[in-house]
């Protein structure tokens, strides 16, 4: 039966893959691969990259494949990732179906970590539910972008004791009103497409990091009312220079 590796790739340096997911390129016969469009062509060169360096020696495939649209600015947030999901199942359905073999290896490569934020595993389980195309599948964890911002800053995630907290730019919007900071711990903010720090406390200490683990990594770092604005600015024109930006935050309130 086919068999398909996923596996999180860190987040953007080559040298993130760990040993068990080189391994497992090695043994690929297909490398499965969505094509964002020409502003993000630099996401599925690194992809190129790693296969290139890591599956010497023997021949393999790169599939690529346009990678369906999605309604940005829903009314319904929900109905519109599941909408975008069903999509990407039947794309990937096919993709296996055409491109695989029985007695085949394919591999997905997830950047970060398959189980943070990422909705290939979901969609995988939604293929093999329609029926028509069989096959097993593995996960090869990755370096996280949350480990990647830690790192990058020299910092442990939390204060001794403390718990943190790991959520999005959309959810933690809607956790102003919740008295959000009043209990103890890090916040951890992922997928926030327009940072606006509105209604957070400026004494929070933040640190900040995009393209982490790449040449082009940048890193903010301070207490937010200070910096709150020149994130907004380095962030925008980076986001100009590039076409795209993948950037993570983690906020800490002041220590007692």
């Amino acid at each position: 039966m086919r068999h398909i590796h996923v596996i999180g790739i860190g987040t953007g340096n080559p040298e993130h893959l760990t040993i068990q997911g080189i391994q497992a390129l090695k043994a690929t016969d297909a490398v499965f691969a969505l094509d964002k469009g020409e502003a993000k062509a630099g996401l599925l060169g690194l992809r190129r990259q790693i296969c290139d360096r890591y599956i010497a020696g023997r021949p393999y495939r790169f599939v690529e494949a346009a990678d369906p649209e999605r309604d940005r600015r829903p009314t319904d947030y929900g109905v519109a990732v599941d909408d975008w999901h069903a999509a990407r199942a039947a794309l990937y359905e096919d993709l296996i179906a055409e491109h695989l073999r029985e007695d085949e290896r394919g591999a997905f490569l997830v950047w970060g970590d398959p189980s943070l934020y990422d909705s290939t595993l979901r969609i995988l389980e939604r293929v093999l539910a329609r029926g028509r195309v069989g096959f097993t599948y593995d996960v090869i964890p990755g370096i996280t972008s949350v480990q990647a911002l830690a790192a990058a800053h020299r910092i442990p995630l939390h204060r001794i004791g403390e718990p943190v907290r790991i959520t999005t730019g959309r959810r933690l919007r809607e956790s102003l009103g919740d008295g959000l900071g009043q209990e103890p711990g890090a916040t951890v903010v992922m997928l926030d497409g327009d940072p606006r720090f509105e209604g957070l406390d400026p004494d929070l200490t933040i640190h900040w990091g995009a393209y982490l683990g790449t040449p082009d990594e940048l890193l903010v770092a301070g207490r937010l009312g200070d910096v709150a604005e020149d994130i907004r600015r380095v962030r925008a024109e980076a986001r100009t220079r590039h076409g795209w930006i993948m950037d993570i935050y983690l906020l800490l309130k002041p220590a007692s």
